[in-house]
């Protein structure tokens, strides 16, 4: 047995039990457990980041932009590892718009490494209007803007690491569009080599030039939305 020698007035106890002890040694690992790596502006940039690339090809200009997003990875080699936008680059042989798009660059690469929530980024972005006109992907999908569609491939970005959910239909409603697909062509045909129908107009969820009038009621079939419900 061990001998304490107290020097000091005792101001109060404890009777040590074994619950005691477990909930001591519960608290003390928590305290000894590393936090977990965030996203923050003072992170240093690693010399080496993940990347990917997406070309953007818009009836507006001959030449095709490149958007490339760098990424890092947060606590790497754990149960908690996680990739997240750490810059972005724009590159074109177009230079009419070098000035806005190098400061959009700058712009987001910040709002990236400020660390947080940044898909905010993806609605601002694909919310903005060319006035003189957007214009028809190829499949059917309109791009009111060429920011909405540098915010497309943003969002495409940030579905591929994870940082968005992609929005899926229910099988049951799924179902339901294929049967309202297969209904149409039956009667006015299939189209060769296009999405959807020649005669489908733009859907206003979706952006898709994929709605059709189906039994008195425009249902569309890329989403599913319908205007009788």
């Amino acid at each position: 047995m061990t001998l304490h020698k107290i020097n000091k007035k005792i101001v109060g106890y404890k009777v040590l039990t074994k619950e005691n002890l477990e909930v001591a040694a519960q608290a003390e690992a928590e305290v000894a457990k590393p936090s977990l790596e965030e996203m923050h502006e003072n992170l240093a940039r690693p010399e080496m980041l993940l990347g990917s690339t997406y070309k953007i090809k818009t009836p507006q200009s001959e030449h095709a932009l490149y958007i490339t997003i760098n990424d890092i990875i947060l606590n790497e080699g754990t149960v908690h590892q996680e990739r997240r936008p750490y810059e972005i680059f724009i590159n074109s042989k177009n230079m009419e718009h070098f000035q806005w798009v190098l400061a959009l660059t700058r712009l987001i690469s910040a709002v990236f490494r400020k660390g947080g929530d940044a898909t905010f980024l993806v609605e601002e972005m694909k919310a903005v209007f060319d006035p003189q006109g957007g214009y028809f992907k190829k499949g059917g999908v309109f791009m009111p803007s060429l920011v909405a569609e540098i915010g497309h491939a943003i969002e495409s970005h940030m579905k591929h690491i994870g940082m968005i959910k992609p929005e899926k239909l229910s099988d049951h409603h799924q179902q339901l569009v294929d049967e309202k697909r297969r209904e149409f062509e039956a009667q006015h045909g299939t189209t060769e080599g296009q999405a959807f129908p020649e005669k489908a107009v733009l859907c206003v969820k979706c952006s898709t030039k994929a709605m059709v009038l189906m039994d008195g009621c425009m249902t569309c079939l890329n989403c599913g939305e319908s205007k009788c419900g």
